[in-house]
């Protein structure tokens, strides 16, 4: 019998595991691939109050070693469903494990979104990638493109400038939603090169990409840009599929739930990117987990 189930070891995840067991409970996280979610993945972490500098793992594992020393566990399964029986809620797993707990926290993040494009799927880890960190050093003296306006392509064109030739950062308007520091570090570099107001319609290649074909959305035209890599970074959406149930979700699938992150269902709560939310960040990630976990003891208390 767990007391509090929470599903992701994310940094919403993780910082709910810590208040659950300070808060003399035992936590459990569901984790279906690593410790730390998306934030692993990124090299430098400059705006976490109380930490000048850091790297994503370096964060991740600090989350983690912190809430494991504190008796929480994390369990290796990807949750696929969560049912009510006898008063307690039932967490089925996709190699149909069972997990018992008096109250959940749905922490599940979100993941990369895709362009939808042909081609996409495979060209997946032959040119085309989601992780500037993780494949960046493959593509060291070629010519690559960033897709995206935010702080991670901002952030993934700064980091691709070290090792490559070349980067077009392909944007579909022409100003940035990304940190103003951000945009002025990349724009100082070289080697970057804008190509705004424009979508990519097409990816070339067979064996391994060759080039993306772009459309200007202002004049229509259509533009080919000889690149060996793509670096997607256009937002994320959530991986709350299967929780229908018992949360409400809104129509791009993140969970319901305001800044209490109380969800349709006594006792079962959100916290991180995955519920609805204005700003989605570190520092929102870890107070949704402090937030929840107070709010799941309270439940579990009363």
């Amino acid at each position: 019998m767990i007391d509090v189930l929470i599903i992701g070891a994310g940094p919403a995840g993780l910082s709910a595991a810590i208040y659950v067991q300070r808060a003399g409970k035992h936590a459990v996280c569901l984790e279906a691939l690593t410790v730390g979610g998306q934030i692993v993945n990124t090299p430098e972490i400059a705006n976490y109050p109380g930490i000048k500098k850091t790297s994503g793992f370096e964060f991740s594992m600090g989350l983690y070693e912190q809430a494991t020393e504190l008796g929480a566990e994390v369990v290796y399964e990807k949750a696929v469903n969560i049912s009510k029986k006898d008063g307690d809620f039932v967490t089925t797993t996709e190699s149909g494990k069972e997990f018992i707990s008096s109250a959940v926290i749905i922490a599940t993040g979100a993941k990369n979104r895709h362009l939808g494009l042909d081609k996409e799927e495979a060209l997946t880890g032959r040119g085309v990638s989601y992780c500037a960190t993780c494949d960046g050093a493959f593509f060291k003296g070629k010519d690559v493109a960033v897709n995206g306006g935010g702080n991670t392509a901002l952030e993934d064109a700064l980091f691709l400038t070290n090792y490559c030739n070349k980067v077009y950062i392909i944007h579909r308007r022409d100003e940035f939603r990304g940190e103003p520091q951000n945009l002025e570090a990349v724009r100082n570099k070289e080697n970057v090169e804008f190509v705004l107001n424009s979508t990519i319609a097409e990816l070339k290649g067979d064996k391994s990409l060759e080039s993306v074909v772009v459309k200007d959305k202002n004049s229509g035209e259509l533009r080919e840009i000889f690149v060996q890599g793509l670096f997607i970074a256009i937002g994320q959406e959530p991986d709350n599929q299967g929780f229908e149930s018992v949360v409400e979700l809104d129509p791009s699938g993140y969970v319901a739930a305001g800044e209490t992150c109380t969800t349709k269902t006594p006792g079962i709560f959100v916290a991180g990117d995955c519920r609805t939310k204005e700003v989605r960040q570190l520092t929102t990630a870890a107070s949704d987990g402090a937030i929840a976990a107070l709010a799941a003891c309270t439940f579990i208390s009363s």
